[in-house]
């Protein structure tokens, strides 16, 4: 059997999953290490992500050692990894998804609808911001940066009212206990590929791609696909808030997708079904740009998203 070298970031999750993936090849018979490497977005703590807007800003590093040789294969929350990769590597598998919706957390509330007028949510996301603001427009949105436990800490500190954070890194790290709504995602549309982890090769390394083919889930592949393919139709970064969410049902896919401005005057939501996934992204991507979506996307390209202070 291998003895795989696994790249993962350092953080609390970023772990969890590494070790997840670790436990799965080790009862395959491999052995199994785990290299800690610390990215660009790992050192950038106190700035909002929105003004950071680096590509691969949680994966170049890992990929550096990766086309070194120092590590074999890389663990990454898909959502990290951008739509189109560097030369020279490949996604070798994407993992069964855990729910890719986003949460609501709150000490003394029990919904997005019961937060009183004004009141402060933390996300670190102007995707959510923006489709808060849709519903919400009297919120105080404010930038949440730091591991789940420091962001869980700063909500019971009082710094916010609510935070809204992913589920699947909650439910996977076990720390629900102030969840108080899975938003709908017709409320809130998720980012695409959340939920799901992406296993990251050198590219043509037939070996390592036929070892990790077990942990490949095809409903996973296929609406992750999906979603990718309508984020790189429309060109998106994390100065945009953009979302995308597919669903299997059969050889069906539905795919919910929005484009907003950051002030949440402005949502284009498009729902649309098909079959072959990366005909579906792109063809629901150009739908959301001929319906306003691409003077969206140039405005916001233009200007530099106002993303608040934190409290």
């Amino acid at each position: 059997m291998a003895r795989l070298r696994i790249g993962s970031r350092g953080s609390q999750l970023a772990l969890w999953q590494a070790n997840h993936i670790s436990a799965l090849l080790r009862e395959q018979g491999h052995e199994v290490e785990l290299e800690i490497i610390k990215t660009t977005g790992d050192k950038i703590t106190d700035v909002a992500l929105a003004k950071v807007g680096t590509k691969g800003m949680f994966t170049k590093e890992i990929e550096e050692a990766l086309a070194a040789g120092r590590v074999d294969l890389a663990v990454h929350s898909l959502k990290d990894l951008p739509t189109a990769l560097p030369p020279g590597f490949e996604i070798a598998a994407i993992t069964t998804r855990q729910n890719p919706r986003d949460v609501f957390l709150s000490v003394n509330y029990a919904s997005i609808d019961e937060l009183p007028n004004g009141a402060k949510v933390g996300t670190s996301s102007l995707r959510r911001q923006a489709q808060l603001k849709a519903v919400r427009p009297d919120l105080d949105i404010f930038p949440l940066r730091g591991n789940v436990d420091t962001r869980i800490r700063k909500l019971e500190e009082g710094q916010y009212d609510a935070i809204i954070l992913a589920a699947a890194g909650l439910f996977r790290l076990g720390k629900t206990e102030l969840v108080k709504q899975v938003i709908d995602e017709d409320l809130m549309c998720p980012a695409a590929g959340q939920g799901a982890l992406g296993i990251e090769i050198r590219e043509g390394d037939v070996a390592m791609r036929n070892l990790l083919a077990f942990l490949d889930d095809a409903a996973s592949r296929a609406t992750t696909t999906c979603e990718r393919a309508l984020l790189n139709k429309l060109g998106g970064g994390c100065q945009v808030p953009i979302g995308a969410f597919a669903e299997a049902d059969g050889n069906v896919l539905r795919l919910t997708a929005i484009c907003a401005r950051p002030d949440g005057t402005e949502v284009i939501r498009e729902i649309q079904t098909g079959n072959d996934p990366v005909e579906l992204g792109e063809r629901a991507g150009e739908t959301i740009l001929r319906r306003g979506g691409d003077q969206i996307l140039r405005d916001v390209y233009s200007t530099t998203a106002v993303v608040p202070s934190e409290p």
